[in-house]
């Protein structure tokens, strides 16, 4: 695991470029050593020597052809900081998903800063049921006078008024919904989706396993994101909403996972929404 920085000291950057590579990675989220070497105009063994000395640092983190941002595998960054971080891209993901959302049907949504962004884009939907484990996505759909919101029981997690535990789990599986909306915390390069709370990742499963279909919304700050819980597996999901084009493994893995990738466009351009299929799959 790479070192953690104290964030109140200064760490040296020996030059621009290294500069510029971290800028480039807390933009990005993760960012392949090609993409890195091609955009600085270096070989490929100049930027390794780069990245060593920043994850050396503690300033990055190094997997199989890349790097990415550090962080624990156990616990995820603060609620107040994952709302801050992509908001753009939350809000490109959202309208994407909310126009690919039809009126007058089921939803479960569960915990996130992505998935609340959603819940915004919903407010003039007409005749949904949204059932969620998550207190902020209820007070935001409560305003949609059109909008039948039901609230699952359990534990309430102050930090993001999240609602966790068996109780959640077993209430979730009563139903039988149109849509499942996750957010996850990181999609691995073995097509796993991860996350960081194992009870939280209890809900998210019971969501799988009661939608007829999963669509997932994720930035692109979530692949190659390494976190110590299985939530399932890219093959569980039919529909996954993003901000860019997803690096190499994972564009070749959605294909064959048979999953529908939609890549939210800026707003000048139109947001490209996938509409919703038939039966799930599973």
């Amino acid at each position: 695991m790479a070192k953690r920085p104290d964030p109140d000291v200064n760490l040296p950057i020996p030059n621009p470029r290294q500069a510029g590579v971290l800028d480039t990675v807390r933009e990005r989220g993760s960012v392949t050593l090609d993409e890195l070497a091609r955009r600085f105009g270096v070989t490929l063994q100049t930027l390794r020597r780069d990245v060593k000395m920043l994850a050396e640092a503690g300033l990055l983190a190094r997997f199989h052809g890349g790097v990415r941002l550090p962080g624990s595998t156990v616990e995820n960054i603060a609620y107040r900081q994952r709302q801050a971080l992509n908001e753009e891209a939350k809000r490109r993901i959202a309208r994407a998903v909310a126009q690919a959302v039809p009126d007058g049907c089921s939803l479960v949504i569960n915990i996130g800063t992505t998935t609340e962004a959603i819940a915004r884009e919903l407010l003039h939907h007409k005749g949904l049921r949204v059932i969620t484990n998550n207190l902020n996505v209820a007070a935001m759909l409560s305003d949609n006078p059109d909008c039948e919101v039901i609230v699952a029981g359990g534990l309430v997690r102050q930090r993001d008024r999240g609602i966790i535990g068996e109780a959640t789990v077993e209430f979730i599986g009563q139903f039988r919904v149109d849509i499942g909306l996750i957010g996850i915390s990181g999609i691995e390069a073995d097509g796993s989706l991860r996350d960081f709370d194992y009870r939280e990742v209890k809900v998210a499963q019971a969501i799988i396993r009661c939608s007829r279909q999963v669509w997932l919304a994720a930035d692109h700050s979530k692949f190659n994101r390494p976190a110590m819980v299985e939530v399932g597996r890219l093959g569980q999901i039919d529909a996954l909403f993003t901000d860019r084009a997803p690096p190499s493994p994972f564009e070749a893995l959605l294909t064959e996972a048979g999953v529908n990738c939609v890549v939210a466009a800026d707003a000048a351009d139109g947001d490209r929404a996938a509409p919703p299929k038939g039966e799930h799959r599973r």
